[in-house]
């Protein structure tokens, strides 16, 4: 199997019929200047060192060097062996609450804003784990199907805003039910779900979710974003103001610590308080690293010998050539001839 490492660059290939043409170009220009002064047959004795083929065979030296070398930077590569290539991990769903009250700033910058912090840096510790997220208020979304493109989760990730659900509250069980249809059907592989949130007003039974969702082998964690004080919740594109109650009084929203250690204690998993400092995510990932792995995904990839050297070379080698290939007539070389045939008047 051949392949290029760097395909691109052999876009530059495009300059070499371009070369031929200013080349053509040229030489047409130079035969036409030098029958300006007369009949080119005439005027050879006036210029017996003059050769348009050795310019050419220079040119084409040049030409085949220039390919080899385009051709070697490029990364030609055999493949020499085939590797099986098997990866074990778990499955795990990030349930990230969006709903307003996560913008409150009990926990710096946000607890949206930390939490999403948080995740980015778990993302970055995966290896062979597949991730997925789901984003919920009031109801609950699949911001990304379980995958182990961890690019592409940090990607969504970044795009997650308190916007991104139009329906507000906290509809955990909502979001447990649908984390729980998003893992791969019909698969051994250990699955866990991580919940964060501040679990205030929640509207359906989540713990009765959680239940469900260990009859069915998965675990469930949950993270409280918040602190025992609360904070006010700010109002959007009004800096300074923060959300109202129907009386008039400023909405101080608190972590429900009670509920997300209950749901946790159904999914028998663990419940983590964030602070300032630390989310959680990291002894998560201790636990979660701990769960069983089993076989994600087989592949079989070919193993690619670097070749770029005997192209280099080659190029080289036409450049020597080039080199060695004088672009005038030698006088001295004329007057050798190997291969003259005697005359007899001579003798």
């Amino acid at each position: 199997m051949f392949r290029f490492a760097h395909v691109e660059l052999l876009y530059l290939l495009i300059v070499i019929p371009l070369l031929v043409v200013f080349y053509v170009v040229a030489v047409g220009r130079k035969k036409k200047a030098i029958a300006e002064f007369g009949n080119p047959e005439l005027l050879k004795p006036l210029m017996p060192l003059l050769s348009f083929k050795r310019g050419a065979w220079k040119f084409v030296m040049l030409l085949v060097a220039l390919v080899f070398v385009i051709l070697g930077v490029a990364g030609p590569q055999f493949g020499s062996k085939l590797q099986q290539v098997q990866k074990q991990g778990v499955e795990l769903m990030v349930v990230l609450d969006v709903s307003n009250s996560m913008m409150a700033q009990d926990i710096k910058p946000s607890r949206l804003d930390k939490a999403k912090m948080a995740i980015a840096r778990m993302v970055e510790k995966l290896s062979n784990d597949k991730v997925g997220m789901i984003v919920f208020a009031g109801d609950a979304y699949v911001q990304l199907p379980i995958t182990t493109d961890y690019s592409s989760a940090k990607l969504f990730l970044s795009n997650i805003t308190t916007d991104i659900v139009p329906v507000q509250g906290t509809a955990i069980g909502a979001a447990i039910d649908l984390a729980v249809k998003s893992f791969t059907p019909e698969t051994e592989t250990s699955k866990a779900i991580i919940i964060i949130t501040d679990g205030e007003n929640h509207q359906d039974d989540a713990v009765e979710a959680a239940r469900r969702a260990r009859e069915q082998g998965i675990t469930i964690h949950t993270i409280g974003m918040g602190l025992e004080q609360g904070a006010p919740i700010p109002e959007k594109g009004k800096p300074g103001q923060f959300m109202k109650d129907g009386s008039g009084n400023i909405v101080v929203s608190k972590l429900d610590a009670e509920t997300l250690g209950e749901i946790a204690r159904a999914g028998n998993g663990l419940y983590i308080r964030a602070s300032n400092t630390e989310v959680g995510l990291s002894t998560l990932l201790d636990e979660i690293n701990s769960m069983q792995k089993s076989l994600l995904e087989e592949k079989v990839y070919s193993d690619y010998d670097e070749k770029y050297q005997y192209f280099l070379l080659a190029g080289l080698f036409f450049i020597f050539l080039e080199f060695m290939i004088l672009g005038r007539k030698n006088k001295r070389l004329m007057k050798i001839h190997i291969f003259r045939k005697e005359n007899n008047n001579d003798k």
